[in-house]
């Protein structure tokens, strides 16, 4: 099935406009949180943009795609979890030789990353801390390599489907432990979990 473009369907157009990470950033920021009241969804970026809402991964879709256009590779990092807590899926970029990350999230940490990490390690690693449950166990056990999906099947930016498929590929790609076998993690503190209860929507 032959699969457009972003840059010949109207869907995109306001897409055109973001032309650097930050103003994807901006967008996304602006795009309410998908609580998936009906059922758990992974919409393609046409499909979000009409629905005008987005988590995690529908959001890092729609920053590929906006990235994609003005000359980066539309690459997603899946960041992995522990039983008891979500994966987070974030948009990689590259500038000046150096990683940053755009991210959709409805939490005050999580978000964007400037592009300052001489790797992708460096910037996954930059989550690990804030990444915990309301326990404060944390909960970041693995990150993916640079999941490129220019060299997936999937139409990813006009499919009318759910994109499960995409999601099971992205989950069984290979992906980097970080946290060494048998190292006890200390949880977080108080002052810290209070901080990652803020929202930016509410429920």
């Amino acid at each position: 099935m032959p699969r457009r473009t972003p840059h010949t369907s109207a869907t995109f157009k306001k897409l055109k406009r973001l032309t650097t990470p930050e103003k994807v950033q901006d967008f996304l920021n602006t795009l309410p949180f998908n609580f998936e009241k009906k059922g758990e969804t992974y919409r393609s970026v046409k499909k979000a943009l009409e629905a005008g809402e987005a988590h995690c991964f529908e959001g890092a879709l729609i920053a590929a795609a906006a990235l994609q256009m003005h000359g980066h590779k539309p690459l997603l990092l899946d960041l992995r979890t522990s039983n008891g807590d979500a994966d987070h899926v974030v948009a990689l970029f590259k500038k000046n030789k150096h990683w940053g990350a755009v991210s959709k999230t409805n939490h005050a940490v999580l978000r964007y990353r400037e592009p300052v990490y001489a790797s992708v390690r460096e910037l996954a690693m930059s989550y690990f801390h804030e990444y915990f449950l309301h326990n404060g166990t944390k909960t970041m056990r693995k990150f993916s390599k640079p999941f490129d999906l220019s060299k997936t099947k999937f139409d990813w930016l006009n499919s009318n489907e759910d994109l499960f498929d995409l999601v099971n590929a992205l989950d069984h790609s290979p992906h980097v432990p970080v946290v060494p076998k048998g190292l006890k993690l200390r949880k977080a503190e108080k002052v810290e979990i209070k901080a990652g209860k803020i929202v930016e929507f509410k429920r």
